[in-house]
Parts: structure tokens; C-alpha cells; sequence
């Protein structure tokens, strides 16, 4: 409803008042007023006044109890936008604002996610975004997001050379649901643990460092692999050391180990940089996330493709890898601070 507004003072016989008397200017707001009505309004309050005693005070009861009209025209109704940014910005996270945050930045980012997903690996690490900016905000996220875009960035080093080897990912390194949770499953349990407060304050931290490390193991993983297979001169069997073909399951070269520990290094300093991890914890990430992987090609030269061990497929080992790089920097963390007591 529309509302005109106009300003009046009230004049009084000098005799009304005392010496120092306050005289106030209204402000009164009318629903849609003709001019007539201002006219006849103004008369009114003064007869009213003058057909009364001297010593009576002017009713006020109409400028300080707004009707109903005039308070919803009072309120200011914030716009969708400051409604949008205020669910962004909640401080803890809640589950609106994670899945909000999540789906503005995933539209946003379609071109990028396309290119290192299928659509069901999208739905899924959805998924994982929002679990992940519910426990840790918007630092963990971007964790999660470096990981994301490293990671696809190795993968589609040299892609053509690794199709024509028969090494590379499938579809041109575009990965599904399955590699998604192979690589985000120990991350995921130390969401939740953190999310619901499991082992309380004292361990808040320790779930923390447990997500950290699960993606520095899986980021290092994913780089020594995928450059070892592009730029590996030599590639070695961890248990036996007898040189094999590249991409063969549990071998590993130089080139690779060296690609996937700085890897490792760089994203524990984007962690230790955005407050999630100190630096000492960060140099447990690494320790932990390179003992996970020779314990990973350890398995895949063991048991990978063996008899009767079909069902242990890379998803799989993915997540005992990760698994185990959560796990050592747990107890890592634990030995320390034991120590230093």
C-alpha cells in the first residue's frame, strides 16, 4: 500500500506551556490521502485541543502506536540476494548454508567440473561438498577443491600418450562415482565425526588433521601415478624392484615419487595456510600420506589383480590408501603430543 507523508506543528495560546517547553514536529503517515483529507485532518486536532482545558496534553496515542499498515510499510524486506549471501556467510555452517554454497559454486563451476567428471561423479561430489563445508566451512571445501583441480590437472597431462599405451583413465580421465569415493571415503568418516562432535573437543582437531591427511595421501597418489606414467623413464615393482611396464599396479618411479610429494607439501600448506592444520601437523600430512602410499603399491603388487582378489579393484585400494594416510596421522599426532608431555 502506498502512504503519503506530510510534517505539522501545532500552535498553542502563549499561556499553555511554561517557560522552556519542547515543541515536536510530526511525521504522520496517512493511506493513500486525497488532498482534502490533509486539509480536514490538520483543523481537526487543533479544534479538539482548544475545546479542551488549558491543562490537558495533546493525545499522542496515534503517533506512538503505528497500526498495523504502517509497520509493515516501516519494515525494510531484504532483497533475495542479502538473504542468499546471509544463508553463504553463517558462521558455524549449517546444513542450508552448505547446501546453498555448494549449489551456487558447482553451477558456477560446470565447465571445470565437466572436464574432470562424469555427471554421476558430479552428483556424488556434490555430495562430498556439502558434507565437507558443513564439518569445516569454507576452508575445508577449498582443500577439497585444490585436491580436485591438481588432481584432474595430472591426469590430463599427456592423455593421448597414455590412450596410445593403454594407461590412461577412462574416459579421458573423467572419473565416476566410484573413483570419487575411493578418494573422498576416509574424508567423508572425519566429517561426520567432526559434525557430530564424536570424542568431543578433544578431538575436534584430530578429525580435522585425519581429513587433511586423507587428501594430501590421495592428491600424491593420484600426481605420482598419472606423471609417473608420462614422464616415468623407469618404472619399478615396489616389492621386487624388477623394472616393469608403466602403469603396472603397485610400481613406482622417481619421477613420480618426487611429483607426488611436492604435491603432497603444497596442498598440507594450503591446509596449514588457511588455519585448518599447524605447520607441525602439515609435515605430519606428508609423512603420513608417503608411508600410505608405499603401503598402497605394497598391496597393489601383492594382491591387485591376483587370483581370488577380483573384487580389489582400484576404488577399493583407493580407499585403504586413504584410509591408512587418516589413520598414521592420527597416531602420529597422538605420539607427538604424548612425547612433548
Amino acid at each position: 500500500m502506498a502512504y503519503s507523508t506530510f510534517t505539522t506543528a501545532f500552535s498553542f495560546p502563549s499561556n499553555s506551556f511554561p517557560q522552556q517547553t519542547t515543541f515536536k514536529l510530526y511525521n504522520i503517515f496517512i493511506p493513500k490521502p486525497s488532498q482534502s483529507q490533509v486539509h480536514s485532518f490538520i483543523p481537526k486536532l487543533s479544534t479538539n485541543y482548544n475545546n479542551n482545558n488549558e491543562n490537558q496534553s495533546l493525545p499522542t496515542s496515534i503517533f506512538n502506536k503505528p497500526t498495523k499498515k504502517m509497520s509493515s510499510f516501516l519494515t525494510t524486506k531484504a532483497s533475495p540476494t542479502d538473504t542468499l549471501l546471509s544463508i553463504v556467510q553463517s558462521n558455524p555452517a549449517t546444513w542450508q548454508s552448505a547446501i546453498v554454497s555448494n549449489a551456487i559454486i558447482f553451477v558456477l563451476g560446470t565447465p571445470l567440473l565437466m572436464a574432470g567428471l562424469s555427471l554421476s561423479g558430479i552428483a556424488t561430489a556434490f555430495l562430498l561438498g556439502t558434507l565437507t563445508w558443513r564439518a569445516f566451512g569454507p576452508t575445508g571445501f577449498l582443500l577439497v577443491a585444490t585436491y580436485f583441480v591438481l588432481g584432474t590437472a595430472a591426469t590430463k597431462v599427456k592423455m593421448a600418450q597414455k590412450e596410445a599405451q593403454g594407461v590412461a583413465e577412462k574416459r579421458k580421465g573423467r572419473r565416476g562415482p566410484g573413483s570419487v569415493i575411493g578418494s573422498s571415503a576416509a574424508g567423508c568418516v572425519c566429517a561426520y565425526l567432526s559434525i557430530y562432535g564424536i570424542g568431543g573437543e578433544a578431538f575436534s582437531q584430530l578429525w580435522q588433521l585425519g581429513f587433511v591427511a586423507s587428501f594430501c595421501t590421495k592428491l600424491s597418489d593420484t600426481v605420482s601415478s598419472e606423471i609417473g606414467k608420462a614422464y616415468g623413464k623407469t618404472t619399478y615393482l615396489v616389492t621386487t624392484f624388477k623394472v616393469v611396464p608403466r602403469g603396472t599396479e603397485g610400481a613406482v618411479s622417481v619421477e613420480g615419487t618426487c611429483a607426488g610429494l611436492l604435491a603432497s607439501i603444497l596442498l598440507s600448506c594450503v591446509a596449514c595456510l588457511t588455519g585448518q592444520i599447524t605447520t607441525a601437523q602439515a609435515t605430519v600430512c606428508v609423512l603420513a600420506s608417503q608411508i600410505a602410499n608405499f603401503g598402497e603399491s605394497v598391496i597393489g603388487a601383492s594382491f591387485q589383480e591376483k587370483d581370488g582378489f577380483q573384487w580389489l579393484n582400484n576404488d577399493i585400494v583407493n580407499i585403504i590408501n586413504i584410509s591408512i594416510g587418516s589413520i598414521v596421522a592420527i597416531l602420529l599426532q597422538q605420539i607427538l603430543l604424548n612425547w612433548q608431555r
